[in-house]
């Protein structure tokens, strides 16, 4: 039987309030983490809404971010939301417009996961990454660490056992740190380090966790999405009992991702990336 997803990345507004204001901070301890000079060419795969090339913008004094990203409605949201000298534009992260050996520092918020190819991806950023430049990227832990998305799907498998085959910490072996390191090391990036980022996840009540689940963005948003009213109400009353609250009704939670970083060898091509493909360079001012 094939495969259920609900991978469905449209809406920025709706991703937000889903997940858009867990990733902000989850950003500001990755750019703290890689510790850039300033006066650098960024290219944000998977940029999304724009919160990694904001940090990236705010902190870390680029020459210029391009942020890339295939959904036109988180492109707009980022070119709304993240001034100069951040640019965003459609494209593909498995064949990023691009040439070989043209960008400072390569780096993918939450986004791997959702590629249909990490491996495929993470060469393509070493491709277009200068020698000596860095390509970095963080992802949910959705197997142990994302607590209230553990949570969700818990619930849902409780109420519908055909849930588990959509479990996103089943299907994305990605977001541990072992594999995201060999995917790296595969790559041809050396001095490769893998680290926890966890930020807390505070809902002021119950409402504010489970009505982002409502609006369609993701894939337990889509699996809820498909399900009858009486079908979401069960997952809903199982998440509704499984949550820790406060004496003031607050859901306190942690979110974990797993941040990692190499570096592209001085000399040679990259390792997984293969020469040049021919890419023209994208316009970015000097």
């Amino acid at each position: 039987m094939e495969e259920r997803r609900f991978d469905v990345w449209t809406a920025g507004s709706a991703y937000e309030r889903y997940m858009g204001r867990w990733s902000r901070p989850a950003a500001e301890e990755f750019a703290v983490w890689l510790d850039r000079a300033g006066d650098l060419r960024w290219l944000d795969v998977g940029c999304g809404t724009g919160a990694l090339s904001a940090v990236v913008t705010a902190r870390c004094g680029p020459r210029t971010v391009l942020g890339v990203d295939r959904s036109e409605g988180f492109v707009a949201a980022a070119r709304a939301a993240v001034p100069l000298p951040a640019h965003s534009v459609v494209a593909d992260a498995m064949s990023l417009p691009a040439s070989g050996g043209t960008w400072d520092v390569v780096v993918s918020g939450l986004t791997l996961n959702f590629l249909p190819r990490p491996t495929a991806a993470v060469a393509e950023m070493t491709r277009v990454v200068r020698p000596g430049g860095l390509v970095a990227a963080y992802v949910w832990d959705y197997g142990e660490g994302m607590g209230f998305l553990r949570r969700f799907w818990d619930a849902a498998v409780a109420a519908d056992p055909s849930a588990a085959a959509l479990d996103e910490g089943r299907r994305f072996p990605v977001c541990r740190p072992e594999r995201l390191a060999e995917v790296w090391t595969g790559a041809g990036l050396v001095d490769v380090a893998a680290v926890p980022i966890e930020v807390p996840t505070v809902f002021t009540d119950f409402a504010d966790l489970w009505e982002p689940f409502l609006a369609g963005q993701g894939p337990a948003p889509g699996y809820l999405a498909s399900l009858t009213p009486a079908g979401r109400d069960r997952v809903r009353d199982a998440l509704d009992a499984a949550v820790p609250r406060g004496p003031d009704g607050s859901i306190a939670l942690t979110a974990r991702a797993w941040a990692v970083s190499g570096r592209r060898p001085e000399a040679g091509p990259p390792g997984g990336g293969g020469a040049d493909r021919g890419q023209s360079t994208p316009w970015y001012p000097e």
